[in-house]
């Protein structure tokens, strides 16, 4: 067995190997199911005889995760890089950093909690070994979560699919895979607070969808927070669609066209002698809603203005610290 330690700065891009199969996966708060996960790893390794790479991406995690799975890296009996990046980047740039390190002929994702069957895998690797699809996505038919949870899961990807991405399934995306024809494409857009998910949509080639049930959480407990889910969606919004921007438009011309009509039934009332003295109570509404309108307006230009401001710094999308490397024999 060997290991080795490159250094982060200069850590060299893998050749593409033919017939070599790649699994990414992102750990964050992970450390209660390193164990399942590398038993899991190395079933799926033993069932594709010996074509499995897997590409582990320690992003920023605060607890052990990372030590342990250096830890149990000499004896995986698939070749395996871990790497580990110089803080939190999101699990979508942590996806991106395997994808960038991986060197199979296809390239799955799975995630470090086991929540998607990782039997999935198989099942991906085999459509696309067969010339069926370009990409392959996970159609989440079902979960085992709290019903706040699926609810607003469920509102979300009806949103998505009805407003902004057309194609995505009913119940969203987590695990996918694809050729590395999609993946060096994907590579090409650099955007930070972007979607991974979309930009996978937005690529095109030919695409195919496999059912499964999302399963309970064995141990600890998910990253994703509600702040992180909020920032998910806006992100997922806001890179892919001129919405919001129609959306404020239009309420911007329904409120003057309300206005005007109010003004009119105002100016009548007046000649009518309806009105005997300037209402207050009307005047404070009409302040606060044109108010309030006015800052969603200037809400909504800001955030497309910022990510706007963040495409030009170029800064990097994430900084790896070190990366550990096994050939698996």
């Amino acid at each position: 067995m060997t290991v080795v330690t490159l250094p982060a700065g200069a850590v060299p891009l893998p050749t593409p190997l033919p017939g070599q199969l790649s699994l990414i996966v992102p750990v964050y708060r992970n450390e209660e199911n390193v164990d399942e996960l590398v038993a899991a790893l190395h079933d799926l390794s033993d069932r594709l005889a010996g074509r499995l790479e897997v590409v582990l991406t320690i992003d920023g995690s605060p607890d052990r995760s990372g030590e342990l799975l250096a830890a149990a890296l000499p004896g995986f009996r698939f070749p395996c890089r871990l790497i580990f990046h110089s803080r939190n980047f999101g699990s979508f740039t942590a996806i991106r950093t395997g994808m960038e390190m991986a060197s199979g002929e296809h390239l799955a994702v799975m995630a470090a909690d086991l929540q998607e069957p990782p039997e999935l895998v198989l099942r991906f690797f085999e459509i696309l070994d067969a010339g069926d699809a370009d990409v392959v996505f996970g159609r989440r038919e079902g979960r085992d979560d709290g019903w706040v949870s699926t609810l607003l899961s469920n509102a979300f990807w009806g949103f998505y699919r009805r407003f902004v991405v057309s194609d995505v399934p009913v119940g969203g995306v987590d695990m996918f895979a694809c050729s590395r024809r999609v993946r060096d494409e994907v590579l090409l857009i650099e955007e930070p607070n972007s979607s991974l998910i979309a930009q996978l949509f937005w690529v095109g080639f030919r695409r195919a969808f496999v059912g499964y049930t999302r399963r309970p959480r064995r141990a600890g407990t998910s990253g994703w927070s509600i702040a992180r889910r909020l920032r998910y969606m806006l992100d997922s919004i806001f890179s892919f669609s001129d919405l919001p921007i129609l959306l404020v438009l239009w309420l911007g011309i329904g409120g003057v066209a309300l206005s005007i009509l109010f003004a009119l039934v105002i100016v009548v009332a007046r000649l009518a002698g309806a009105i005997d003295e300037p209402g207050y109570a009307t005047i404070v509404l009409l302040i606060t809603f044109f108010g309030s309108l006015g800052l969603a307006v200037q809400g909504v230009i800001g955030s497309y203005l910022w990510r706007t401001f963040e495409n030009t710094k170029r800064r990097p999308l994430r900084i790896v610290r070190r990366v550990l490397e096994s050939d698996g024999r």
